[in-house]
């Protein structure tokens, strides 16, 4: 690093906690509360909630000024970090947070950038102590050590980094954009395979199904109980003496993967001789999601491919195992995965906090069975055609991958003086005063959300 950067513990350059709510607060105080919930490795991924103290969990505490910056301090490998930049109102954090108050000399926007370099994530996470929920004490944090330039030099290197930053998260934005526009293509192309077949002058007729309209003449429709065996799990993650040693395939398994396989690397656990045998996978089974914590994660189905005897399913999930000679499973899979399946499935969820699907609501979902020639040629059309889809979507998944570990390696460079950005950030344009506040929140929303745009926040160029 340079010769004339200090080299000093995290606690000479910034107060931890410098401001606790006090208990005796009234309960009528109102402030906007961040949890550990609100926050993820790009800042703010939820609007923090409006709420009283009285209502409070007692874990709020940490008071919140414009120009802090708030970590965490439980699970400190997530990297939930975010730098409250000139807010205006009321912010309070939960005691998983450590407030960060920059002292003389110390940017405010520059202490955000310190605490998201890997190293320092790294070192904090390498302090931290427990296994389910590692969490570090505020000692250890303020005790570890950070390379600190001169004021002139932090200020170049927020200015550089807020530039960079910000034309890395437009590419970012516009990438996921395109996966979007590739998942609704996906999503245009099974529909109309699943109900309108692949020839374009196949005479049609009325479905009498609402959200279905006209279909081909020679199909039919039929609940999901008529065409497939439904065995819905009820193994659960533990493990007990006595029992077989088995792999589950979980919701996660299910929700992420349209493919399950025995290579896949699935949870050990122990299952008895008949949950074994009556919940082992077979090639050309379909899994689908039962129960979630929101609707719309319910349904989503997966289509077993290779299998293993240690391979069972596990809870939250149902198995359908097609009758070979009424529907193909390869077709059962992507009618599961068409819109019109999705949305029975969404309406006939029940909850409140959770969501479920009961066995009947699964059985009695309708859906078009072509006969099976024509739904085997549907199927190969669409493993073709999705085959090209998916993997354009996963080459740009990769790219944004890979912008991101740019984006943290240029940070960690910068912030511990691998590259000396001074002369760069005199010739940046003026354009920063646009987006330089707003830290990186707009990576972590979605196009049409943003988390800041209640916060009140005016430009910070000024300072800078």
């Amino acid at each position: 690093m340079p010769a004339h950067w200090q080299v000093l513990p995290l606690k000479h350059w910034v107060k931890i906690n410098n401001a606790v709510l006090p208990e005796t607060t009234d309960d009528g105080f109102e402030f906007n509360y961040i949890d550990i919930g609100s926050v993820c490795a790009a800042d703010l991924s939820a609007k923090p909630r409006r709420i009283q103290f009285g209502a409070a969990p007692s874990s709020a505490r940490r008071i919140i000024r414009s120009g802090d910056t708030i970590i965490s301090t439980v699970r400190t490998y997530l990297k939930a970090i975010w730098h409250a930049n000139n807010i205006r109102g009321n912010f309070i954090a939960s005691t998983g947070f450590a407030v960060l108050t920059p002292r003389k000399n110390t940017l405010p926007k520059f202490v955000s950038y310190l605490v998201k370099e890997q190293r320092f994530i790294d070192r904090a996470t390498s302090e931290s102590t427990g296994t389910t929920y590692p969490t570090i004490a505020e000692s250890r944090l303020g005790a570890i050590y950070i390379s600190h330039p001169p004021l002139h030099e932090q200020t170049a290197i927020v200015r550089y980094l807020d530039y960079a930053g910000h034309r890395i998260r437009k590419c970012i934005r516009a990438k996921k954009r395109l996966i979007k526009l590739l998942d609704e293509k996906k999503q245009a192309i099974i529909h109309n395979a699943v109900t309108r077949g692949l020839d374009p002058d196949v005479p049609l007729k009325d479905s009498g199904v609402e959200w279905l309209g006209k279909v081909p003449a020679h199909w039919e429709i039929a609940r999901l109980r008529n065409v497939v065996e439904m065995r819905v799990s009820n193994v659960n993650k533990h493990v007990i003496e006595g029992e077989t040693p088995v792999r589950l395939c979980n919701y996660v398994d299910v929700y992420k993967n349209s493919i399950i396989h025995h290579q896949m690397e699935f949870m050990r656990a122990t299952a008895t001789s008949e949950e074994i045998k009556r919940f082992h996978l077979k090639k050309n089974d379909v899994l689908i999601t039962k129960d979630s914590e929101t609707w719309d994660d319910i349904g989503v189905p997966a289509l077993v491919g290779k299998t293993a005897p240690d391979l069972v399913l596990g809870y939250h999930l149902a198995l359908l195992r097609p009758y070979t000679h009424k529907i193909a499973s390869s077709y059962l899979f992507y009618i599961l995965a068409s819109k019109g399946m999705s949305y029975q499935f969404h309406v006939g969820a029940k909850g409140v906090t959770r969501y479920g699907l009961s066995h009947a609501e699964i059985k009695s979902v309708r859906l078009l069975l072509p006969p099976l020639s024509e739904q085997t040629a549907i199927a190969k059309y669409l493993d073709k055609t999705i085959t090209a889809i998916d993997a354009a979507a996963a080459r740009t998944r990769r790219e944004i991958k890979l912008l991101r570990e740019y984006q943290t390696r240029l940070i960690s460079d910068a912030v511990t003086g691998k590259i000396n950005v001074r002369k760069a950030a005199e010739k940046l344009p003026n354009e920063t005063k646009k987006y330089e506040s707003f830290g990186n929140a707009d990576d972590a929303m979605t196009d049409d959300d943003d988390a800041t745009e209640d916060l009140h926040v005016v430009p910070e160029s000024s300072k800078l």
